[in-house]
């Protein structure tokens, strides 16, 4: 069994959930995110998930709260979607920081801030509308595979960069476009577009779309490569 098999549909989670808010940073379904955490509120939110259900949700500050990648406060707008994942490793620097890696369990969308005396922000959820993510390898039959591969092959030779091709050949489908989805170097709106993604085989698609967008913009020389 998975580390996050146990969560079978929405019922599974809680009602709310501790939220870090992380521009450019996603969450997607049985993949992984690793984070640095060292502000005081958000060591505080990672010391009480480990000390309950280990269960905090991910989700993008909206464009209007401004540029910072993890706005000051607890009042600053935030993206309407975000995915719910299960810290399942920590490790403790001596300076007092945090590494902690995250496995994906589903998206959400989030309701009403809900009044705490804590640092960090709690927000009710509503995983329903994504109950399709509690299904492992959901949708992946209808992923083409072959045209991912071959945009990814494409894009890394562009850029000059290797990959562990045993490990990509290995994978499940669903696995490999949402770790490519999590990864992918793109801004905070096309990572929320990837997120938004009503399916894997849209997921899927919209990646080889931005890397033939990108290839194309290098091939015609009129602009710069998407960071």
């Amino acid at each position: 069994m998975g580390l996050t098999d146990r969560y079978r549909s929405p019922a599974d989670l809680p009602g709310r959930l501790p939220l870090f808010p992380l521009r450019g940073a996603i969450l997607l379904p049985r993949a992984s995110l690793s984070l640095n955490v060292f502000e005081p509120r958000y060591l505080a939110m990672v010391d009480a998930a480990l000390g309950s259900d280990r269960l905090i949700g991910i989700v993008q500050p909206a464009p209007e709260s401004g540029l910072a990648e993890s706005p000051p406060g607890k009042d600053f707008p935030l993206r309407e979607v975000g995915c719910a994942g299960r810290i399942v490793g920590f490790t403790e620097g001596e300076d007092g920081r945090m590494s902690i890696s995250l496995a994906g369990i589903a998206r959400f969308l989030r309701g009403d801030d809900i009044p705490t005396e804590q640092p960090y922000r709690v927000c009710a959820i509503d995983s329903a509308p994504y109950a399709d993510d509690f299904v492992p390898g959901y949708g992946e039959e209808e992923v083409d595979r072959p045209r991912l591969i071959a945009a990814l092959r494409s894009y890394l030779k562009a850029n000059g960069l290797n990959a562990d091709w045993e490990r990509i050949n290995s994978a499940t489908t669903e696995r490999l476009v949402n770790a490519l989805a999590i990864l992918s170097p793109y801004g905070p709106e096309e990572k929320q577009c990837l997120l938004e993604a009503k399916d894997l085989c849209a997921r899927a698609d919209a990646l080889v779309a931005l890397a033939e967008m990108e290839l194309a913009t290098r091939d015609d020389g009129s602009g710069t490569t998407l960071q």
